[in-house]
């Protein structure tokens, strides 16, 4: 199957869609892939698709060049202002940030499918929060994480208050945001934030090998899987097992599951169709 390119409409977002695996890549490099309004709308609209898109399998996201994805344009932040003639309401402003934190880091994080973060330089601020709303994250030995938002005046958005609890606690999470340093390879690895960190000229192909992995694996109970564990964050012990056993039941029935039966009694490797 060869690759697809996709059009996103801009140039600050790059698609394409190979072996069921739809590789999105920030692409603004000269301002370390900072977000943009086009890359912003860009990328709530390919996931948006890809969410409803039997071909896509995986979400594999990640940058071009020496960053993964800095964050909100600070340059740009010096010409904005709330308060102009004619400008929209504060209450507008919050109301667009909501669908674009929704439509970005939320649409992540809940996708059906999995999704997958590789970060081959620096993941700051709203960048930071993007990578912690994947299932997985792998990250090259020279990248770095930070919260940065302390740095600009900001309290932080996409997320990351709610992804970096969870991931290495309420303390931990507070000195990441209260004093936000940078965080080198080996230490996102030993504080859980990534899941693998490779050698930086090993990254692209690392990632495209778990990525494709993943695309090949059982959609359907990945789907389920998903919810199952999203639900544990917030859900109590006994809800969570009746959603288990609802979820359980179901994969039973698919063509998948069958499919991994017979595998393991033939001692071969299942062939996943999604079904």
């Amino acid at each position: 199957m060869s690759s697809t390119t996709i059009d996103t409409g801009t140039t600050d977002l790059l698609a394409t869609l190979d072996q069921g695996v739809l590789t999105l890549t920030f692409n603004r490099p000269d301002a370390r892939n900072a977000l943009s309004r086009p890359m912003n709308e860009a990328l709530q609209a390919q996931l948006a698709a890809a969410e409803s898109n039997p071909a896509v399998k995986c979400i594999l996201l990640t940058g071009q060049g020496r960053a993964f994805c800095a964050g909100g344009d600070v340059k740009s932040m010096l010409t904005r202002s709330y308060n102009e003639p004619g400008s929209h309401t504060i209450d507008e402003y919050i109301h667009r940030q909501r669908l674009d934190q929704r439509g970005t880091s939320g649409r992540l994080f809940t996708m059906p499918k999995p999704t997958l973060a590789a970060l081959p330089g620096a993941a700051a601020g709203a960048g930071f929060s993007l990578a912690l709303a994947c299932d997985l994250r792998i990250m090259a030995d020279t990248a770095v994480m930070t919260t940065a938002f302390a740095k600009v005046g900001f309290s932080g958005d996409y997320g990351g208050s709610y992804f970096l609890t969870r991931l290495v606690g309420a303390a931990k999470a507070r000195e990441m945001y209260l004093l936000p340093e940078r965080i080198e390879a080996a230490q996102a690895l030993s504080l859980g934030l990534v899941n693998w960190v490779c050698p930086a000229d090993e990254l692209a192909q690392r990632a495209q090998a778990i990525a494709r992995r993943l695309a090949s694996g059982p959609t359907v109970a990945y789907r389920y899987m998903k919810e199952n564990l999203n639900r544990a964050i917030h859900g109590n012990l006994m809800d969570c097992m009746d959603l288990e056993a609802t979820h359980h039941v179901h994969c039973a029935q698919t063509e998948d599951h069958r499919e991994a039966t017979r595998a393991f009694v033939d001692k071969r490797e299942p062939v996943f169709k999604g079904r």
